[in-house]
């Protein structure tokens, strides 16, 4: 049997121990995501990791270095896709990035160990739990320090409300007015309400604005024929 003839204990015995890493590396990351119920837990992180391992691994023992760093490029790009899983937009505000890196850094894990580079996979287990453990304080602190909300990048809206008959007309002044302010128009949207008016809000692509910028963009806006009220908001871009 082929089995047989191409087996050999040696190359066996190095593809369990680069699993066993991988397995406890995987563990050990994996549990303290899902210890905080993450999306991607314990048994996702050992996946990611075992699964990496062996692709490099079978490569190593088929193709040699050269075929391992094939193998490794094409898990990186891969693993984007599964990460791009665990990533959820609320409204501006986006969840799952973190957990995304760390399903990215699992896979690096992985790769590590199929490489038999194992001191290479504990060394960077022990910085990806570093990252997730360690600086959560430092984030805290960060977050706690006040900032000037005018300096930092947010998402911006600006709104006005027009009889529903005029909306179209009301949406292509809207453009022209933030166009002629010079500020960059993300999206715009119209929504019907019961009121019989329509309300116009444009999006504003992430940008730092001052109150005073806005307030006189939206001024001029409540002098245009039709237009019954205007107004700016600004919420978090993270």
């Amino acid at each position: 049997m082929a089995f047989i003839e191409a087996f050999e204990a040696s190359d066996f015995a190095s593809t369990i121990i680069s699993l066993l890493v991988a397995f406890a590396m995987g563990t050990l990351i994996g549990a303290e995501r899902q210890y905080r119920q993450r999306t991607a837990g314990l048994r996702t992180n050992v996946l990611v990791a075992v699964g990496a391992c062996q692709f490099v691994d079978m490569a190593m023992h088929l193709a040699g270095p050269d075929g391992a760093v094939r193998v490794v490029a094409y898990v990186v790009s891969g693993i984007g896709f599964l990460g791009a899983g665990v990533i959820m937009k609320e409204g501006t505000n986006i969840r799952g990035l973190n957990t995304a890196a760390t399903l990215w850094c699992s896979a690096a894990v992985g790769a590590c160990a199929g490489a038999d580079l194992l001191a290479q996979a504990v060394l960077l287990t022990l910085f990806v739990l570093a990252g997730n453990t360690m600086l959560r304080p430092l984030v805290t602190a960060l977050e706690r320090l006040p900032r000037d909300d005018e300096a930092t990048e947010a998402v911006y809206e600006i709104g006005i409300r027009v009889p529903a008959a005029q909306a179209s007309d009301a949406r292509a002044r809207l453009i022209s007015q933030l166009e002629a302010a010079r500020l960059p128009v993300d999206e715009v949207e119209i929504t019907d309400r019961p009121s019989g008016e329509s309300e116009v809000r444009a999006t504003l692509v992430n940008t730092s604005l001052r109150s005073a910028e806005l307030d006189a963009v939206v001024a001029k806006l409540r002098t245009l024929p039709g237009v019954a009220s205007g107004d700016w908001t600004r919420s978090s871009s993270d």
